[in-house]
């Protein structure tokens, strides 16, 4: 696979309004219409996080359609917690196809961005050819609501129950500087060890010596800093605040992905691997890179070249 496509300018922002609210995104290869793939971020984390993945993708053939999710960058940031679900979420990627004419695309997502493409597949099957997601693997429902399992495994300081039970107080921290905060978790190469349990985001945030080198140029971290000082981290962090809510309004939907799916871990990565991934997603093709979590970034010419393959090989229908 070709590793030397020519690394483009970043795509200029349009706004797009979509299911009540405006959508910041960036768009490339237009002339390839008729084959789209949709990109979607995670937390906290903005489309820009697919600079390096955009020029090979539209070099291939593909019409890449990368947003700022609902509560970053320039996009709408609703003050209602709820308009933070998974519904709401979900509806937007609706809502771009539908701007865009496109029945159907192939969804890529990364961290939470992959937790939203694989409900998005699941809500709206018909809307989905293919499944690419990085570092999350699909989120079996199981028996409790995913925030209380959380504090029952974990307790009630785990980030993401704090999040939740303790509104506002993470947001001060990571929004008083979030230039530090987004520079200190970053970095390359996580070590393989378990996270931090508890409130480990918030020591990260205020670390004067973070471990490890950062992944970010000065120039892309401007790129973060001046996104996250627009939008701060509240809106991000609400779709921590809907799992509960999301649980339950994923109850009714077949819990099978039956789509082509590639999932792609990083051997460095504090998220857990799934062992029994095949039994929710049955064709799936699993593969691991030496990375961190953010393995786009941090091995972007693996990834890209890893994604383009498995495309080739798995056309949408």
């Amino acid at each position: 696979m070709n590793t030397s496509t020519p690394e483009l300018p970043f795509p200029e922002p349009a706004i797009i309004s979509v299911n009540g609210v405006d959508l910041e995104v960036f768009e490339a290869g237009r002339e390839n219409t008729g084959n789209p793939i949709v990109l979607c971020h995670g937390w906290p984390d903005l489309a820009f996080t697919w600079r390096h993945q955009i020029p090979a993708l539209v070099a291939a053939g593909y019409h890449v359609i990368a947003p700022n999710q609902r509560g970053f960058g320039n996009s709408s940031t609703p003050d209602e917690i709820v308009s933070y679900d998974i519904e709401h979420l979900t509806d937007d990627l609706c809502g771009l196809l539908d701007y865009f004419g496109y029945t159907s695309a192939t969804f890529i997502g990364h961290d939470w961005g992959a937790f939203v493409v694989w409900s998005f597949t699941l809500l709206h099957p018909d809307r989905v050819d293919r499944v690419v997601a990085l570092s999350l693997p699909y989120l079996a429902r199981g028996e409790m609501p995913w925030l209380d399992f959380m504090e029952a495994a974990f307790g009630s300081d785990y980030y993401f129950v704090h999040f939740t039970k303790q509104p506002g107080v993470a947001d001060a921290v990571f929004d008083a500087d979030p230039a530090r905060f987004i520079n200190n978790l970053y970095r390359r190469d996580e070590p393989l060890t378990p996270p931090k349990p508890g409130m480990a985001l918030i020591e990260i945030a205020q670390d004067d010596s973070p471990l490890g080198d950062p992944l970010l140029s000065e120039r892309e971290l401007a790129v973060y800093d001046s996104a996250f000082t627009h939008s701060g981290f509240t809106g991000g962090i609400n779709w921590y605040r809907n799992l509960n809510r999301n649980w339950h309004l994923l109850a009714e939907a077949d819990p099978v992905i039956h789509q082509p799916a590639l999932m792609i871990y990083g051997l460095r990565d504090t998220v857990a691997r799934s062992e029994h991934l095949s039994a929710f997603v049955p064709n799936v093709e699993e593969l691991s890179l030496d990375s961190g979590h953010w393995v786009q970034q941090e091995r972007h010419r693996d990834t890209t070249n890893a994604i383009l393959e498995w495309l080739a090989k798995n056309p949408a229908s």
